[in-house]
């Protein structure tokens, strides 16, 4: 009792020691203070790297989150939606629950636009525990969680609500298979043809590779030219730089891949994959909340476009096309790769495949165009790259 009664003492004396202290701050404005508070607590034992009745808690947490923001529940008069497993009883669906969803709802304002909505989104489960030993899960994925609390209260508390519905969910199952999107999608809170874009964030407080420090990477454009001109037209804050690929170039990584197979225009963030993804070594102390924090500042500026402009993305059947942006970002990772050992230690045979990438896409970059050929090529290399090197 004397010792839990000094720690409280230090607590009070000094808050900034204390992860939690903006936790249950109410405010438009974002800040590193709350998105730290919301990374400590999802990654804390409380919540048992988040899975199994760790998840369930995470889920409470949330669901509470949104009711304090006065969100309507997602699902009917529930914040929750159960997960049935696909191998499930059709007759009994219940019996085989294995986990859920978590959502809630902004209605739009404009009479022509309110039954059109935006979801925004990221998964809150992890990997849990093997033994004694806890997986956190900081970046992976509470950087995503805590960009989809802090985004909901900016919305949910401002005087000017968005003329579209805002949906927030926060996704369970996705490290079990996009289990938790998978069923969204194929049972949507309301009918998907309201859907008109699909967000979604994870792993956001790191650096791809130690080396792309000041970089988030913005994937999906390449199948709408309105999200492509969005993004281009939405500046960062200062201090972060936004790298446009194709989500071809990575394959199906995260929650965004159950609504591209259904043609949703959507949006994927992410700052990479880092040294300590999927280990007990991924901690809140090692996330970068100034850089977080900017990244959910420009995602709001982008969700506040989509909710507002008179026209929504469409999905163009074509795909991907030649994109020098998409040149010039990988060509920016592999010359610091090469650089910087020290950050990015390679064998001998990946610095081989990294400089001769380097090279070819030094020619692209400078003669300023890519052929198909060259895209083609592109694409097989970055998976190349994932399998190898990253």
């Amino acid at each position: 009792m004397e010792a839990l009664f000094g720690c409280t003492l230090v607590l009070v004396a000094f808050p900034q020691l204390n992860p939690y202290a903006a936790e249950a701050e109410l405010s438009e404005r974002i800040t590193a203070a709350e998105l730290r508070a919301h990374v400590y607590r999802l990654a804390s034992p409380e919540f048992l790297g988040r899975k199994g009745p760790g998840a369930a808690r995470a889920s409470r947490h949330i669901a509470e989150a949104f009711q304090r923001l006065h969100l309507k529940p997602a699902f009917d008069n529930s914040y929750f939606q159960p997960i049935a497993s696909p191998l499930a009883d059709e007759d009994d669906p219940t019996a085989s629950i294995i986990g859920r969803n978590v959502g809630a709802v902004l209605p739009g304002t404009d009479a022509s636009l309110a039954d059109e909505c935006i979801l925004l989104s990221a998964h809150f489960d992890h990997l849990g525990k093997n033994g004694d030993t806890m997986f956190p899960g900081a970046d992976d994925n509470a950087t995503g969680v805590a960009m989809l609390l802090e985004v909901a209260e900016r919305f949910a508390l401002r005087a000017n609500k968005p003329k579209r519905t805002l949906v927030f969910v926060a996704f369970d199952q996705e490290e079990a298979g996009l289990l938790g999107s998978t069923y969204f999608a194929t049972h949507p809170s309301r009918p998907f043809r309201q859907l008109k874009a699909f967000l979604t964030a994870d792993m956001l407080g790191r650096s791809l590779a130690n080396v792309m420090d000041e970089y988030v990477f913005a994937l999906g454009s390449e199948r709408s030219p309105q999200l492509r001109k969005l993004l281009e037209g939405v500046d960062p804050p200062r201090g972060l730089k936004v790298g446009r690929i194709g989500a071809d170039l990575i394959g199906t990584r995260s929650d965004y891949g159950p609504f591209r197979d259904r043609r949703v225009p959507f949006l994927f963030f992410s700052t990479g994959q880092h040294s300590d993804y999927h280990l007990p070594t991924d901690l809140p102390d090692r996330i970068d909340y100034e850089k977080l924090r900017r990244i959910c500042v420009w995602i709001c500026d982008l969700l506040d476009r989509l909710a507002n402009d008179p026209s929504a993305p469409t999905w163009d059947a074509k795909g991907a096309t030649p994109d020098l942006d998409e040149a010039r970002t990988l060509h920016i990772l592999v010359q610091r790769v090469l650089a910087h050992p020290e950050h990015y230690p390679l064998t001998i045979k990946q610095r081989e495949l990294v400089d001769g990438v380097e090279k070819r896409l030094a020619e692209i970059v400078d003669r300023r165009r890519v052929t198909e050929e060259e895209r083609n090529w592109l694409v097989r290399t970055a998976r190349l790259l994932l399998l190898t090197v990253f």
